[in-house]
Order: C-alpha cells, then structure tokens, then sequence
C-alpha cells in the first residue's frame, strides 16, 4: 500500500515538474513576442524586400501590374463604349470615368504610404488605451506584464505549483490560451502584410462598379483585422482592473473568462465587421473537413 501511495506521489510530483517546466519556458519566451504580434504599427511594412515586391515605384513590383490593369481598365471601357453606341446602351459618361481614372490611379500608386499612415493611426488609438490602463493601474497593458502579475496570485512558486489542483487547472488554462494565440496572431500578422500587398489591387477595383465588392471585401477584412489589437488592449484593461487574490475564486473565473475573450477576440471581431478567420483550430478544423470530402 505505501509503495502505490508512494509511486502515486512520484508520478504526480513528475508531471508537476514536467508542466512547470513548460509553464515556465512560456512565460519566459512567449508573451514578449505575443505584445510584438498583437499590437503592430508601420514598422511591419519598414523592409527593404517587402518594399521591393510592393513596389517602389510605378515600374517594379506589384505596382507594374496594378499599373498594367489600370490601362486594362481603360481599354475596356473604351469597348464598352464603342458597344454602347452601337447598341444605344447607357453606360457612365466619359469624363466621369476619365476622373475616377486619374483620381484612383494616383491614390493607387501612393497606397504604400496611405497603409503606414493607416498602421500608425490604428497604433495609436491602441496606445492610447494602453496609456489610459497605465494611468490608472500603474502597469503597462501587456501580455508580459499580464502574465507577472497573473503569476504572483495563481503559481505561489514552483514548489507549490499542482497541475491537479483548482489554480493549476487555472494556470493551464490561462498558458494554453496565451500559447494558442501566438499561432492565431502570428497568422493575423502575415494577413495585414498580404492584405497591405493586395490594396493597389482593392483600389483599382473602385473603378468598374462591377469589380467594387473586392474593394469592400477588403477594407472590411483589414478593418477587423486592424482593430482586433485596440479590442484585445480593452480586454487587458478589464484583466488588470480584476483584483487577482490567490484565495480569491471568483476573480480568478473572471481571470479565465477575460482570457477566453482574448482568445475569441477573432471571433468578435468578425461578428461586428466581417473579414477573415484567424483562428488557427478552426482553419485546422475546416482544412481536414475538406481532406476528407476530397
């Protein structure tokens, strides 16, 4: 009987120093580059090779082509407009298209610098909110200072940490959901830079009203995508206003729930706006549905 007991202690005591030593290579690795993930400004598009593919002007990159479908543009209008005499149809006059033409054309060629400014205008409203969480709690509004301030109330110490116990499940829930959303937000990060490459493209759309829905498609999905960050600083807000006390359990339910909303910030999101799913378990989810169905 006392060897069971006594194995029983010693598998237990092993798998608490397995996860705290998982917990702990988290909490010192992860959340630093999770704040550098989620709250993003214009240095992302600051790369001499991203600019290269962008476009640095209106005869390399991207940009050539958009160029190239501007004239395409113009092309097909001037058939249109040939078939509409023909056939006494009514299409936008001529000068109105000439104006949307010039008007789209250069907003195009300068939407490099219109998405810094766009980046910087997002930052800011999501700094400011941060600025207002460090004026009144005196911490900066961060997941590396959430995840101090969350160890202080729920892992006493490494000696006292229990996988099996109410605040290690807690613990576990709260690394997890951190972990999950690097993946989420490393993906976020590579969409704003791919819908960044495709705004030429969104732009020139605006010219042919038939082609207008990509624009609103677009600046839907980076308009959520954007203000997921600002929604994600709220929620940290509300996570530093809760009083952690480790003897404490509804603070630390409202501790979990606030990190549940962090990891369906995604999700909210998309309900306000629209745009585009960035969560990794589900984009896993759909893409094994559809290896089945093939």
């Amino acid at each position: 009987m006392e060897e069971t007991s006594s194995l029983t202690n010693s598998i237990i005591q092993t798998i608490n120093s397995i996860f705290q030593t998982l917990f702990s290579s988290i909490d010192n690795n992860i959340y630093k580059i999770l704040d550098d993930l989620v709250f993003i400004d214009s240095d992302i598009l600051n790369n001499s090779i991203f600019e290269k593919i962008f476009g640095t002007n209106t005869s390399n990159g991207l940009l050539i082509i958009a160029n190239s479908l501007l004239i395409g543009f113009a092309l097909y209008y001037g058939v249109r407009l040939l078939y509409s005499y023909y056939m006494n149809l009514q299409i936008e006059k001529p000068y109105q298209f000439i104006f949307k033409l010039l008007i789209f054309g250069i907003i195009m060629n300068c939407s490099f610098s219109i998405c810094q400014q766009f980046l910087e205008l997002n930052s800011f409203i999501s700094q400011a909110i941060q600025s207002l969480g460090k004026h009144l709690f005196g911490y900066n509004i961060s997941f590396s200072e959430l995840i101090l301030q969350l160890n202080k109330s729920i892992s006493l110490g490494e000696a006292e940490l229990n996988i099996f116990s109410f605040e290690g499940l807690i613990k576990g829930f709260i690394s997890f959901g951190l972990f999950n959303l690097i993946f989420s937000y490393s993906l976020r990060f590579v969409l704003v830079k791919l819908f960044v490459l495709l705004t030429p493209f969104a732009i020139l759309s605006l010219i042919n009203q038939s082609t207008s829905w990509f624009f609103k498609t677009w600046f839907r999905t980076v308009l959520s995508l954007l203000l997921q960050q600002s929604l994600v600083a709220i929620i940290l807000l509300l996570l530093f206003s809760i009083n952690l006390s480790s003897t404490d359990i509804f603070s630390q339910l409202l501790c979990v729930g606030g990190m549940y909303a962090l990891i369906r910030a995604n999700s909210y999101m998309r309900s306000l706006i629209g745009g585009i799913s960035t969560d990794v378990s589900n984009n896993l989810n759909i893409g094994s549905n559809l290896l089945k169905n093939i």
